[in-house]
């Protein structure tokens, strides 16, 4: 015997205020007035399109160079893996492991991540839904992580500059890297995990 959910009895949590309200789709909430809606509006649509936006801007984010260096008359351009590298060299490998697991492998993971869980959602998979729930909750958990990168370059432009001596400046690349991370952000907000579970709903009630 299946277990009646708040969907199939009516009631709609409003996502302005929280109030769980018995009504449809359009209804307005009676606390706040706001629209209420089962599932986020356009939920597939809007990830969809943040993802894409994002994998377009990572490319650029590690081509083009992330910070300018100019001391004693000379220029030097870096990419984020080139710093990298830099900070290997010199010895600085929690530095150097940091910014490549913030700057190289979190973009990455949500966004295959949340690719995986969109494909999986518009397939009417029902493979595991309670690990898909937990792939979910990761990409919002690591993503707090994501302006590591951003923070050094910032951190740097204020520590070593010297004037005269040496200026650093932010490269192109970080403002590439910058919209990456706001489009992975807002695609993890975008997408709606209620809908991982839609699919077993509706397998339940097929069920004689």
């Amino acid at each position: 015997m299946s277990t009646l959910t708040a969907r199939q009895a009516s009631l709609l949590s409003c996502h302005a205020c929280g109030r769980l309200s018995q009504g449809r789709d359009g209804d307005s909430c009676p606390r706040c007035g706001a629209a209420l809606h089962g599932r986020k509006p356009e939920s597939i649509h809007r990830t969809w399109a943040l993802i894409v936006t994002a994998s377009i801007l990572y490319v650029p984010s590690n081509i083009l160079p992330v910070m300018r260096v100019v001391s004693f008359g000379q220029d030097k351009s870096d990419t984020i893996m080139g710093g990298i590298i830099h900070f290997m060299r010199t010895g600085s490998w929690p530095l150097a492991l940091l910014i490549f697991f913030a700057s190289i492998v979190v973009p990455v993971l949500k966004i295959t991540i949340l690719s995986f869980l969109l494909i999986s959602v518009q397939r009417r998979w029902r493979w595991k839904p309670e690990t898909r729930t937990r792939l979910y909750r990761l990409t919002v958990t690591i993503g707090r992580w994501s302006m590591v990168d951003i923070f050094v370059v910032t951190l740097m432009v204020a520590v070593v500059s010297m004037g005269a001596l040496a200026t650093i400046e932010p490269g192109p690349a970080a403002m590439a890297f910058a919209l990456v991370v706001i489009a992975t952000m807002l695609a993890s907000h975008s997408f709606d995990p209620r809908l991982i579970w839609d699919q077993l709903e509706s397998s339940d009630q097929e069920t004689p």
